[in-house]
């Protein structure tokens, strides 16, 4: 199986890290393209490392970038196919990762865009133990039939979107909030105005809180 590789950033602090934020990107993209939001967020949360893998194939639609699945006209057939291969890639990252660092799952974030927010879905609510929680950019939930079977824990998520997305509507992500509250998940959602495909600082600043919650974190004092 391949292994999975890309960008990281230590922590700010030094030393040994306290928690993990891994960061999955979207199609035709690669790790450098999300490892650009750890020095935001570093600085709120000292100890964390940051890992940002490139997805495991070259990308069909763009030789320079990865793909964790091809995509085909958001067949959700394709979507569910998709994540189900790609997932044991993320596993073995995550599984590796927390080794190396001695951490565990309530320490943990998986934090996607686009596709990698399928990818985060996907593999964070069939983990074992339960992640700190989940943040999923601009994309959807695939196979949501396969969900209520499949599902093994219920951390928190955080869900955003832009409502002008012409790439993925936002009304996926709306669609992907009802059905993880039916099965049982605390869901946090945000509809941007005005944004496309893509994260702005309001997101970002909504994803920065969820992950200083998830990791039980003191909110930095305004003004510092």
């Amino acid at each position: 199986m391949i292994k999975l590789d890309g960008p990281s950033q230590g922590p700010q602090a030094g030393g040994k890290p306290g928690h993990l934020v891994v960061l999955l990107h979207g199609y035709g993209a690669d790790g450098n393209d999300l490892i650009g939001l750890a020095p935001v967020l570093a600085p709120l949360m000292p100890d964390t490392v940051f890992h940002a893998p490139n997805a495991p194939y070259p990308c069909e639609g763009n030789p320079m970038g990865y793909q964790w699945f091809g995509i085909s006209r958001l067949d959700p057939q394709v979507a569910a196919a998709g994540v189900r291969a790609a997932a044991p890639f993320v596993d073995a990252f995550l599984d590796e990762k927390l080794a190396q660092y001695g951490l565990d799952e309530a320490r943990t974030v998986l934090m996607g865009f686009s596709q990698g927010t399928m990818m985060a879905l996907h593999v964070g609510l069939r983990r074992t133990r339960q992640l700190a929680g989940i943040v999923g950019f601009s994309g959807m939930l695939a196979a949501p039939e396969a969900l209520g079977p499949e599902i093994r824990s219920r951390p928190p998520v955080l869900l955003l979107h832009g409502d002008s997305d012409e790439m993925l509507p936002h009304i996926l992500t709306q669609r992907a909030a009802e059905v993880l509250r039916q099965h049982g998940v605390q869901v946090r959602m945000h509809i941007a105005q005005g944004v496309g495909h893509g994260i702005d600082q309001t997101g970002l600043s909504h994803a920065a809180r969820f992950l200083l919650d998830a990791f039980k974190l003191p909110l930095p004092q305004q003004g510092t």
